[in-house]
């Protein structure tokens, strides 16, 4: 368990914090992720967390500060950056080296080799490791002394999605085991795939603490605004033909009669709504917030031609005091993709 309390950093001149008041829990047999954009403050986070940068606020891990644990090491893993080592040693050298500052068997040292699919790489020069191995060494750093908590920043950064997906599949065993982990990412759709809850950083503020499953939904998935009399059956329409076709499609009923229809498009709805002779007051694209920095505004674009840009006609002469169908063009967006899922 991690319990993070107030984390602030100190400013710098007449620039504001780069963290700011930051608090939030990390439960253990779980994996969070850490989401912000370049420069939201998510290493400063990290930083402050291990007492490596001077600041306000406290942390504590299992229920002690780092300064209080006697081997801080055996309790959190920590990969903050590259893995610091002289390029000309092995990587095994730079493990059974670890190995004796912590007081572990040098036996050790092959063991997490074994762990992390380096065993090959064994002799390898720390200068002349790929990214991908370096992260996996990296890995390997945080896991020797077999710690409780594992605390990484960026740890998927310039892997390919093989390498991504086998580092996120460890995260999930050490997780599984019980163990405590916290990853930082600015991508969402990383964090929506492989953490259980996603907390999110911007410009060094807490602005969400939510489950992955909540985050994907409202934060990552594509949604159109319906507002109809036959709210209803609409609905029923829409999730028939989404099992039909097998689409990820969720239709949510809204007060009254309006509807969330997300992983879908108004081109999309217009046109159901239109073959089964509904009447759509409203469909708003409301495409929104892909993840912090996305900044995507949504698109106001021309009704289809054809049978939507008829059923487009006819709404407007029906009801003249609702506002027209506007339905964006007919490039379809993938739906949201959940943890455990294929990336789009």
């Amino acid at each position: 368990m991690i319990q993070a309390f107030g984390l602030t950093s100190d400013s710098r001149k007449d620039l504001p914090s780069a963290v700011d008041d930051v608090s939030f829990e990390v439960p253990p047999g779980r994996v969070t992720a850490l989401l912000g954009a370049a420069g939201a403050g998510k290493t400063t986070t990290l930083r402050l967390m291990l007492e490596l940068q001077q600041g306000r606020g406290i942390t504590y891990f299992r229920g002690r500060p780092l300064h209080r644990i006697p081997r801080p090491a055996r309790e959190v893993g920590a990969l903050l950056g590259d893995v610091p080592g002289h390029p000309s040693r092995t990587v095994r050298g730079h493990l059974r080296m670890l190995c004796a500052a912590a007081g572990l068997p040098a036996r050790r040292a092959d063991e997490v080799l074994e762990a992390v699919g380096l065993v090959s790489f064994r002799e390898e020069r720390l200068g002349t490791l790929s990214r991908g191995m370096d992260r996996r060494l990296g890995l390997a750093c945080a896991l020797l002394p077999e710690p409780h908590t594992l605390v990484l920043d960026n740890p998927a950064d310039g892997l390919s999605a093989r390498e991504g997906r086998w580092l996120h599949g460890m995260l999930r065993a050490h997780a599984d085991r019980g163990g405590t982990v916290l990853f930082t990412t600015a991508e969402p759709k990383e964090a929506a795939r492989t953490a259980d809850r996603v907390l999110t950083l911007e410009r060094g503020v807490l602005v969400a603490d939510q489950e992955a499953t909540d985050f994907a939904r409202h934060r990552l998935r594509p949604r159109v605004a319906v507002r109809s009399p036959h709210a209803a059956r609409l609905a029923d329409l829409l999730a028939k033909e989404a099992r039909t076709g097998r689409r990820s499609v969720e239709v949510v009923r809204e007060d009254g009669n309006r509807l969330s229809v997300y992983g879908s498009t108004c081109a999309d709805v217009g046109e159901v709504a239109f073959r089964h002779g509904i009447l759509v007051h409203q469909l708003a694209d409301e495409v929104g917030d892909m993840g912090p920095g996305a900044g995507a505004a949504p698109r106001a674009a021309a009704p289809r031609a054809g049978q939507q840009g008829r059923a487009v006609a006819a709404l407007s002469a029906v009801d003249k005091r609702q506002p027209s169908v506007n339905t964006p063009s007919a490039a379809r967006r993938e739906p949201a993709v959940a943890r455990g899922s294929q990336d789009a």
